[in-house]
């Protein structure tokens, strides 16, 4: 499997709690279960079998990591195993794979593109609702009162994201609604989690299209430049191709981008169970990502001024 070049091993796991953490964290993608004399049991013919335990909540990662897998397997028994152990017509492979797949067994591709909407739809909305708003206020004039006044470019920021957070907030019940009757998706992890990494994203998002109104000049300038946070937040988060399948130049923009951590937050925390352990990684990469773009938002509030 290894010498194939589809599979990257990572490093091996002790016990199947250790295997399921890994799989729950993200930090792997597919589990491989070797049973205790393996080897032993392929020479005696007792067909032993292998488990792959694969992490589903990605039905389109999962089958191709089977097929090439069931492709791997034969070529093994073809080139490698000798003699009577060889497969021939008519008989049974000396050992088979069987593939487990967690958090999505009937592999429904809803279960695995609804939770990612609600950082794409998050993503386009806060952004582009923050960077028109201000620039409009900028158009009328309204925004020489601010300069005029003592006020620090972040109470300023403060003052004109903090309303759109309650936006997002009946943004993401519509969506969970959504999501648990029509969608059928399961919400099987910790709300405490999903509170926070929630509440901080839109902060990020927030953040983000306040930076974008201190570029444009005008409400169309502010939608154009809004538009191109969202097809990075598509294209590299992970949300339409898996993010581990993506070359390493796109794998190192979307770690960039704040819609992958986000929907990493809501995978596993919506499908996999997991709480705010398992995505403390993940907010610490939301947070470093704020405090980026706020500094940066804030420089270009200071320049404004001048």
């Amino acid at each position: 499997m290894a010498q194939s070049g589809y599979f990257d091993f990572r490093g091996s796991v002790s016990g199947i709690a250790e295997g399921e953490a890994a799989l729950r964290r993200g930090e792997a993608n597919f589990v491989v279960v070797i049973p205790p004399d393996f080897e032993r049991d392929v020479v005696r013919g007792r067909h032993p079998e292998i488990l792959l335990a694969a992490d589903a909540s990605d039905p389109s990662a999962v089958g191709g990591a089977a097929s090439a897998l069931s492709g791997i397997v034969q070529v093994a028994i073809t080139e490698t195993l000798q003699g009577p152990l060889r497969t021939s017509a008519g008989n049974a492979a000396p050992f088979s794979v069987v593939v487990q797949r967690a958090y999505n067994p009937e592999g429904r591709t809803s279960t695995n593109i609804v939770p990612g909407l609600l950082a794409i739809i998050l993503s386009m909305t806060m952004v582009m609702i923050t960077a028109v708003a201000i620039v409009k206020e900028s158009e009328r004039g309204t925004m020489e009162m601010l300069i005029a006044t003592p006020v620090r470019p972040l109470e300023v920021m403060a003052g004109k994201i903090l309303p759109y957070v309650f936006v997002g907030y009946v943004q993401a019940v519509v969506f969970l609604l959504a999501a648990s009757i029509i969608f059928k998706v399961p919400f099987e992890g910790s709300w405490l989690a999903f509170f926070l990494g929630f509440n901080l994203y839109i902060v990020v998002n927030l953040a983000l299209g306040f930076l974008i109104s201190t570029l444009a000049r005008s409400q169309m300038q502010a939608m154009q430049l809004s538009f191109f946070t969202i097809l990075p937040s598509i294209l590299l988060s992970g949300f339409m191709f898996p993010f581990a399948g993506m070359p390493g130049w796109a794998q190192v923009l979307g770690t960039g981008v704040p819609a992958t951590h986000f929907l990493r937050v809501v995978r596993a925390v919506m499908l996999k169970g997991g709480d705010v352990a398992d995505v403390s990684g993940e907010f610490v990469a939301l947070g470093i990502i704020l405090v980026v773009i706020a500094g940066v938002a804030m420089l270009r509030y200071r320049q404004t001024l001048d």
